[in-house]
Parts: structure tokens; sequence; C-alpha cells
């Protein structure tokens, strides 16, 4: 019989033709009364493809065995339900190290260069009037990056490239890494010049990059955002970008994403994305291609590629 799997969401093409290859794919969200579909049939399904599982639809699917996530991160998953009813979750990690480490890099440009702004300056035809200005660069500059894990290593990777000092802050300090570790992040922020955040969401870091912090990195001081919108106090840093405490800010990531506060488009200071880290053909292709090869691995009673749990 066909393996029944569960999406919740749509996902990439590719990645939805190649499920619905190998097993009987049910769209949740194409249902008209989800709730009523589930207690009808939710004790067929036996995996999920896709993120943002909750307790609750833990307990509609009786049966789930695998949570095959899509994406690195797994905040949105309640990890510690599936770990209580033996349910296995993976994500896709590594395959989108560099396409997150390039857009990082990116919007550090971008803000030190105002290269947004620029782009607006010449084709509003403010340039025949004069100059658009002076700002920085980043070559000698000490970018400090929260949580370097692989995505961050990539992100130290091209700093360094780019003639910056490398400073990290994170749980623990990586003995064989070459860059210096901070077990203070206001410390780190303060002797920053610009702030990457890259850590996990969750809980644990719930606006660890706090109003003190933000503070401490100081009005010439640059964040870079690609991480998680909750990692920040999001109304201390509108209200430092507003009042100068802050130099700028480069944010692909929002607390409440898709919904960005308005305020934010009114400021020259700041360079908006829309959570676009890993949006790229060659990388989502592989995060599909990694979430259903975890989906067949579980299925054939094979080591797991990336479990989280």
């Amino acid at each position: 019989m066909t393996i029944e799997i569960l999406q919740t969401g749509r996902l990439l093409a590719s990645c939805e033709a190649a499920l619905a290859e190998r097993y009987t794919v049910h769209m949740l969200h194409e249902q008209a009364n989800p709730n009523a579909w589930l207690a009808e049939n939710g004790a067929r399904v036996r995996a999920h493809a896709g993120s943002g599982v909750q307790a609750d639809l833990m307990d509609g699917l009786p049966n789930l065995e695998i949570i095959a996530s899509f994406g690195v991160g797994y905040d949105n998953i309640d990890t510690k339900a599936a770990k209580a009813r033996n349910i296995r979750v993976t994500n896709t990690p590594n395959v989108l190290n560099d396409a997150v480490a390039e857009l990082t890099v990116g919007l550090m440009i971008s803000l030190a260069r105002r290269i947004p702004q620029g782009d607006q300056f010449v084709r509003q035809g403010k340039w025949p009037s004069g100059n658009i200005g002076l700002f920085t660069e980043l070559t000698g500059k000490t970018v400090g990056i929260l949580g370097l894990g692989r995505i961050g290593k990539e992100i130290a990777i091209r700093a360094q490239a780019m003639k910056m000092r490398v400073v990290y802050h994170g749980r623990k300090r990586q003995p064989s890494e070459p860059h210096i570790f901070y077990d203070n992040l206001v410390d780190m922020a303060r002797d920053s010049d610009c702030l990457v955040i890259i850590a996990p969401g969750g809980k644990g870091t719930d606006r660890i990059v706090s109003r003190e912090v933000l503070t401490a990195l100081g009005p010439k001081g640059m964040l870079v955002n690609v991480a998680r919108g909750t990692l920040v106090d999001e109304p201390a840093l509108l209200e430092l970008l507003q009042n100068g405490g802050l130099g700028g800010a480069a944010l692909d990531v929002f607390e409440n994403e898709p919904q960005v506060p308005e305020a934010f488009f009114a400021l020259d200071n700041v360079v908006l994305s829309p959570h676009q880290g890993s949006a790229t053909h060659q990388t989502r292709d592989a995060m599909g291609a990694l979430l259903v090869a975890n989906l067949e691995a579980h299925f054939a009673g094979e080591p797991l590629i990336s479990a989280v749990v």
C-alpha cells in the first residue's frame, strides 16, 4: 500500500512533484474543513512534509512517524511534543549555507554603502542636483557574529575575504575557530562595528538582542539580521534607528512577518528584505531533495540524513 503523507502548506513545486511520485499526498490546507478531514483520515497519515507542526496537529495524526521539515530552522515545530510521541523530526541544513551567507554579505554591503538608496536616488532623478553623499566601507571593520554555526562560519570566511576582523558569541567557545570569542553579547556589540544575527530562534533566544545590546552597538553600529525576527527587541530597534542611537540595520526577517512595522519604511538607514536568505533556485531545489531523501531513508529503515529528533 502507498504511504500516506500530509502537507499543511505549499512547498516548492519540484519538492511536491517528488513527493507525489513516491507517496499519496494529502493537502490539509486545501480542505474545506481541515478538522473534519483530520478526524476522518488522520490515522492513515504516517509522515508530515513541511513545517509549523504543533502538538494539536500531532494529536490528530495518531500514527505519525516523522516530520520532514523544509528549512534549517525548526523553532516552529514542537520538538518536545514530537519526542514524547516518538515522532522523528528532520530539517534541511548545509544545503542553504552559501545562499544565506551570500545574502548576509550583500545586506552588509548594501547597508554600509546605501546601495538601495542609491538606486532610488538615480531613479528619482535626484543625481543632476548633486551627489548622494559619503557613507562607509567594511574594510577594517569588526563584525560580531551571533551564532557561529554552519552558516555563521561561511559568513566569517566571506567577511575575512573583505578584510574584516571576526569575533563571535554563542553558547560556548569553539576552540578550533581562530576568531575571538565573547561570552557576553553586550561586550561583543560594544566592540563591533557590525553585528550579524544568525542564531536559531526559539524561547532560548527570544529578544536576545535587547535594547542594552543595541545601545552598546551604538550610533555608528550596524545590525544585520538573517535569523529570526524574534531574536531582536523590534520596538527598541525601531526607536534607536529613529533617534540615532543605532547607525543602521539590514533586516531579512521580522517579528511578525510578513507584516512589517510601517515606521521602518520612512527610514533611510535601513535595508529591508522579504526573508529571502535561502531563496535561490539551486538552494530551494536542494532543500526539497533533502526533505524527500529524509523521508525515503525513514521508510527504508535507514539512518536519517539530517535528524533533529
